[in-house]
């Protein structure tokens, strides 16, 4: 589904950088904020991933680069933002959404190299991503912001989504305490996206008994869109929100969401 918003332009002149955005959620957040006037960073894996999204994002005259990065490759990372400040001079907006979920095995038969992945993409990445004196936290001023994005599992974990749900609810802490750390000049804050179809998701929202369940769940009767949590991104991230910082947006259609 391509972005509603054709018009406004609340990022001008910004410069903002998403990881994991060659499809799905992060494809969606890297549009909405170009078709807003930003000039946009992407990220992923694989070269011909991001070589054809920056393709699709280049043919709606949206501003756009394309870097591989692999979030938990140190160096991949250090490019990723040097690459950025090169040639735009700064960061305003870090989303980070890169995440894994490695296995769909209940928490105590789950193997240590796949607690070690979990916790190394889900969490550790968004840190390292940020950490002062590394890497992107010391090319954002005044006015930045940071969102992270997690899951409406972290609040209540699926039985597929255990430790998934687990690095998810970190975090929920993790955005308190960078909100804490980069104020004031960084406004750091969090979406908890519910159930979108996408192919992360798929095995779970490509089932159709387990989709008229969820659908059952919500009050609005239906998944989510990746659009709708571009916009809550956006949102969260403009000047609209200039007094929100440290706080975790549901977008998850009133689905039963907290602890």
């Amino acid at each position: 589904m391509s972005s509603k918003i054709t018009s406004g332009k609340r990022f001008e002149g910004k410069v903002v950088l998403v990881t994991a955005s060659t499809q799905g959620i992060g494809f969606s957040i890297a549009e909405r904020f170009g078709l807003e006037g930003a000039s946009v960073v992407i990220s992923s894996r694989k070269q011909k991933n991001v070589d054809e999204a920056v393709e699709k994002l280049k043919a709606k005259d949206i501003k756009v680069s394309g870097v591989v990065c692999h979030v938990s490759n140190a160096q991949q990372r250090k490019n990723l933002v040097e690459t950025t400040v090169q040639k735009y001079g700064k960061i305003d907006v870090v989303v980070s959404n890169a995440a894994v979920n490695p296995s769909t095995d209940p928490t105590l038969e789950t193997e240590e190299s796949v607690l070690d992945k979990l916790w190394e993409i889900n969490v550790k990445a968004s840190i390292l991503l940020l950490k002062a004196g590394e890497d992107a936290a010391p090319h954002m001023k005044k006015d930045s912001s940071v969102v992270l994005i997690s899951s409406i599992s972290g609040y209540h974990q699926h039985d597929s989504l255990a430790m998934y749900g687990v690095s998810k609810t970190a975090l929920f802490g993790l955005t308190k305490v960078l909100a804490a750390e980069m104020a004031p000049d960084t406004r750091v804050n969090c979406v908890a996206p519910g159930y979108v179809p996408t192919h992360f998701t798929g095995y779970i929202t490509g089932d159709q008994t387990l989709r008229k369940a969820i659908e059952d769940r919500t009050l609005l009767n239906r998944l989510g869109t990746t659009d709708d949590m571009a916009s809550a991104v956006a949102f969260l991230a403009s000047d609209d929100a200039s007094y929100i910082t440290g706080e975790t947006l549901v977008v998850a259609g009133g689905m039963p969401s907290r602890l």
